[in-house]
């Protein structure tokens, strides 16, 4: 195993998908981007970061043949790490109509007790929360569907998962589109109008920051917005064009939205991991972790040195130059005269 070591941040703790150390497949490469991994082994890859203490699993588990709870607990204890969360695959072949708000009844029940189960493993291996991505959930078309029946649906899924097991939070994942052409947990402030009609204490959101720039939100006010209502139970971290889920490293393409992301959360007084949440396709998906977390730390080091009582005066008068000018004169390395 690799011996690489990161310098420790006061605030570092790192978790990840396991899929990022998975196989990739896309609708042209339907053989895939490498060869398969068995779920264990995509655990071992993880470890091998360096910087990664816990990890979001995949139920059920992937591998050939069955992959037991048992094998996945030997992998963890093995390389040191620990299951952060669950996440059902309620978004496979089999729910390709819907999950919650699939029109055949029996397939809706199927969902649910996959959920169920994983709920079990999820309290048998001492995650943190689960993690619900309805992905199958929404609409394609036009006239498709009764708003109303998805609402009343996608509610109704959510208390029946959630109720029976009120010491386990359950976060939503919500994402605009993708699979489906239109989403039914699609931002942050639907998901959590929906989440005032679930009612259970223990049902939050997760923000996927690339999610958010993909539903052409501010993830940082999103953060904020979930923050003021007690509902953020946690986030996944990478970058996109905001045309499309690219699950690129940290701060690739949106470095000042990232910065700001992580401000909110730290003036919130985050204390969860930084969760990296990516596809590296074409990347070494051992080095694309590393480089996310050499980013993020370096960010969270930056934000250190921002005066901040000047920025926050900066952002009472809504001075977008002031503000900017004290971020781009630490990344530039030079004064930036914002008068």
């Amino acid at each position: 195993m690799s011996e690489y070591t990161f310098t420790k941040h006061a605030s570092d703790t790192f978790s990840a998908g396991v899929w990022m150390f998975g196989r990739f497949l896309d609708r042209y490469a339907t053989d895939g981007y490498g060869p398969p991994v068995e779920i264990t082994d995509a655990i071992r890859t993880a470890a091998s970061v360096g910087g990664i203490e816990s990890l979001d699993l995949n139920y059920p588990f992937w591998g050939t043949g069955e992959v037991t709870v048992e094998a996945v607990r030997d992998a963890l204890d093995e390389t040191g790490l620990r299951a952060l969360a669950i996440t059902p695959e309620i978004y496979t072949r089999e729910f390709r109509a819907g999950s919650f708000t699939n029109p055949d009844g029996k397939v809706r029940r199927r969902a649910l007790d996959l959920i169920e189960r994983a709920t079990e493993v999820g309290h048998e291996l001492g995650v943190d929360y689960m993690k619900i991505w309805p992905g199958q959930d929404g609409f394609d078309y036009p006239l498709q569907t009764d708003p109303r029946r998805l609402w009343e649906l996608s509610v109704d899924g959510m208390q029946k998962i959630a109720a029976p097991h009120p010491s386990m939070p359950f976060a939503i994942e919500y994402k605009p589109k993708e699979p489906r052409t239109h989403m039914f947990f699609s931002d942050a402030a639907r998901t959590l109008l929906a989440i005032d009609d679930i009612a259970l204490d223990n049902v939050g959101v997760l923000i996927d920051f690339g999610h958010s720039l993909y539903a052409g939100e501010s993830p940082a006010a999103a953060a904020d917005l979930c923050l003021a209502r007690g509902r953020l139970i946690d986030i996944d971290l990478n970058d996109n064009f905001r045309s499309w889920d690219d699950d690129m490293t940290v701060g690739s393409v949106h470095i000042l939205e990232t910065i700001e992301f992580l401000l909110t959360l730290k003036n919130a007084g985050w204390q969860k991991a930084w969760k990296l949440d990516q596809f590296p396709f074409r990347e070494d998906p051992v080095e694309a972790a590393r480089a996310s977390i050499r980013t993020v730390q370096a960010m969270l080091r930056l934000l250190d040195r921002i005066d901040l009582e000047q920025l926050e005066a900066a952002r009472e008068r809504q001075d977008a130059l002031a503000a900017q000018s004290f971020l781009h004169e630490l990344l530039l390395g030079e004064p930036v005269d914002a008068s």
